[in-house]
């Protein structure tokens, strides 16, 4: 899954918003959270319209808050919707699981309930024949232990000022306009996640790339020499040994980090990655083409340390 969006009716792009299907386990039955809006007399499931520079992962978080009152950690993607509206032009809807981890439960002026059914009672309720794509992509991962996930995210540090046009020590060259505006998109995107733990280089790129997160959730980043081009250079075997520590603790991380150690670490990722998956095929592709600047890499891991294995890969892109 990536970050862009395809041509929509006569070359325009479509409509795009996002939202998730919110689950839980009770008494050992999963449910999913339902919402009815009065407006339109429908339950479906949380979502909304992207706003302006708004990435799809957080404009999902948001828009659940904002209807079901809930905070939302999102887990893996699930199929997309694309409709048309009924003044012609198509609507893309990005959907993800996820899990409430707080929120008040007040609910938003158009939504005036949210109900946890079981996935029979939903599949009965829906009013819209499309979202039950979602629904069964839900409950057909639940039946193959995938739905329990935690996030792994790999990112590549933003635009930096050139080589050239630094007079200082390279591991100071910061980030240029392009890049901290980037950092900024970078804040919420991860945050959607439910990130607790921030590695990163201590190069000063690297360390503002993933800042403004670790500020906004009031988190400190962890540089860790081996993540640098410098370390790398010294021992290679450090950068894999942070990706194997990850596996192992089983909290939700981000590593941030530089173009030549991505290889290796997505190497040993795809070491761990579901036989014949997409995930494992995304991850193959990239130890050749590598991130850009500025992409977040999210994968979704079952289990840990030598169990784990990463059950999808979504790309989001500048």
């Amino acid at each position: 899954m990536t970050s862009s969006s395809g041509p929509g009716i006569n070359g325009q792009q479509p409509v795009a918003a996002a939202g998730a299907l919110l689950w839980r386990r009770r008494k050992g039955r999963l449910e999913v959270a339902m919402i009815h809006r009065p407006r339109y007399d429908d339950w479906s499931w949380p979502k909304g319209k992207l706003d302006p520079g708004e990435t799809w992962a957080g404009a999902a978080v948001r828009e659940v808050e904002e209807e079901t009152g809930l905070v939302a950690r999102l887990g893996m993607p699930l199929p997309r919707a694309v409709y048309p509206l009924p003044r012609g032009d198509l609507k893309e809807v990005r959907y993800w699981a996820a899990e409430a981890i707080g929120g008040s439960g007040a609910l938003d002026h158009e939504v005036d309930d949210v109900r946890w059914m079981t996935d029979a009672q939903a599949f009965g309720r829906l009013t819209h024949v499309r979202d039950g794509l979602q629904l069964q992509a839900l409950v057909d991962a639940e039946r193959r232990g995938l739905l329990q996930t935690w996030p792994l995210l790999v990112v590549r540090h933003a635009e930096a000022i050139a080589r050239g046009k630094w007079d200082g020590p390279d591991h100071d060259r910061p980030l240029d306009a392009e890049g901290s505006a980037r950092a900024e998109v970078l804040a919420p995107l991860i945050a959607a996640y439910g990130i607790t733990r921030v590695l990163s280089s201590p190069a000063e790129r690297c360390m503002a790339t993933v800042s403004a997160f670790a500020k906004s959730q009031h988190i400190a980043v962890r540089g860790k020499g081996g993540l640098s081009e410098e370390g790398y250079a010294e021992d290679p075997g450090k950068a894999i040994k942070h990706v194997e520590k990850a596996l192992t603790r089983a909290e939700a991380t981000v590593i941030c980090t530089h173009r030549p150690l991505l290889p290796a670490m997505l190497t040993r990722l795809a070491d761990q990655a579901l036989p014949g998956s997409a995930a494992l095929s995304t991850l193959t592709d990239l130890v050749e083409d590598g991130l850009q600047k500025g992409e977040a890499l999210v994968c979704q891991v079952i289990r840990r340390g030598a169990e784990a294995k990463i059950a999808t890969v979504e790309r989001h892109r500048v």
